[in-house]
């Protein structure tokens, strides 16, 4: 693979974390500031579809509302933990040869970053989105949220389904 390959594959995991964190942080302005009619307050219910309903919850832990903390060290821990594994995905991401990878570690790191923003800003997470259907309800979350999600399931998919390009073979 040429340096310029790499560097255009490189470059889809920036755009997907680009627009991954665009995505978060406009639907989160929308929600939390935008529009009158959507605007969401604590105990909100807005009922979207039979299946979505918009309601405001404040993260203050990590996924799936685990760990949660109101304390500032309890934050800066959460930050420092999100700051590493972000840190550590760009470091993977200049490695990266096969696009899906790429794409999936930006998502992570858009949506981590995403999450990080709220932290500092806001203090904790805005989550929002409530999924239900025939009895089931999934937790609150974010598109940062499902940025995370859909990034990890790519990367779960490749490591185990995907493939290794195919590397040049001299003298055959």
């Amino acid at each position: 693979m040429t340096t310029r390959e790499r560097g255009d594959v490189r470059l889809l995991g920036v755009a997907a974390a680009a627009l991954a964190l665009i995505l978060d942080q406009l639907s989160k302005a929308i929600l939390l500031y935008g529009f009158s009619f959507i605007h969401l307050a604590p105990g909100d219910v807005i009922r979207v579809t039979p299946f979505l309903n918009l309601v405001m919850v404040w993260n203050r832990g990590v996924s799936f509302g685990l760990f949660q903390t109101d304390d500032m060290t309890g934050r800066m821990v959460l930050l420092a933990f999100s700051g590493a594994v972000v840190l550590a995905l760009i470091v993977w991401l200049r490695s990266v040869k096969i696009a899906a990878l790429a794409i999936g570690i930006g998502l992570v790191v858009g949506g981590a970053l995403g999450n990080m923003i709220d932290r500092v800003v806001l203090g904790a997470v805005a989550d929002f989105f409530h999924l239900h259907a025939f009895g089931y309800d999934w937790y609150v979350f974010n598109v940062a949220d499902a940025a995370i999600v859909f990034g990890v399931g790519v990367l779960i998919f490749e490591s185990l389904f995907g493939r290794e390009p195919s590397q040049n073979k001299v003298g055959t």
